[in-house]
């Protein structure tokens, strides 16, 4: 996640108890230091006060977990996400000054289970009932329009785009054509949209 951010264009402090991890990150992260991050003190030392996001990405300590986030909540800072492996862990955080919490393993979990056996390539539920999907062009949208088929009123999922084989993806018009082969993102209530994803 903080290689990502720096890719993203942020500047990232990443602070660890571990001094191998902290050596090991030392050329991919903007700053790394080695610290105990459950006090206050020791945060403030660090300049956390001064971030205006934090990222509490500590999973197997439970304790060192809701400690820093209560402390980065004590020295202000105002966006605090934090990582929670059980929903308990994930009030707790909540109660003590998480802005957002996260459950990792849980999202993948429910993620990977709508991509196995099935014709999907990914999926991501925006919403309890609404989600997008990607997935191979069913075999009779090919060589018609998306208005020809009238996908929304027969299927109940909107194609938000297209990506042709070799190509980049798209924005989808009633226009557009579907080919052999191509990849599609449909959006709609996720019944609908897992349910068009399984037309052969």
């Amino acid at each position: 996640m903080a290689e990502e951010l720096i890719s993203l264009g942020f500047e990232v402090l990443g602070v660890d108890g571990d001094a191998g991890r902290v050596q090991s990150l030392a050329d991919e992260l903007t700053h790394v230091v080695q610290a105990d991050t459950t006090t206050e003190e020791a945060l403030r030392q660090l300049g956390a006060a001064d971030f205006r996001i934090a990222v509490v990405s500590i999973g197997t300590d439970i304790e060192a977990s809701i400690l820093t986030t209560a402390a980065l909540a004590d020295i202000g800072v105002p966006n605090i996400w934090a990582k929670a492996v059980t929903t308990p862990h994930g009030r707790i955080l909540e109660r003590v000054g998480a802005h957002h919490v996260v459950f990792p393993e849980h999202e993948m979990g429910l993620r990977v289970a709508h991509l196995v056996g099935r014709r999907i390539i990914d999926w991501f539920q925006l919403d309890p009932d609404f989600a997008m999907v990607e997935t191979e062009a069913p075999g009779e949208l090919i060589g018609r329009s998306l208005a020809e088929v009238g996908v929304r009123g027969r299927y109940g999922v909107t194609v938000v785009c297209i990506k042709p084989v070799g190509q980049g993806f798209t924005y989808a018009t009633p226009e557009s054509v579907i080919a052999e082969g191509d990849v599609l993102v449909v959006a709609g209530p996720t019944e609908a949209a897992e349910a068009f994803a399984q037309l052969a």
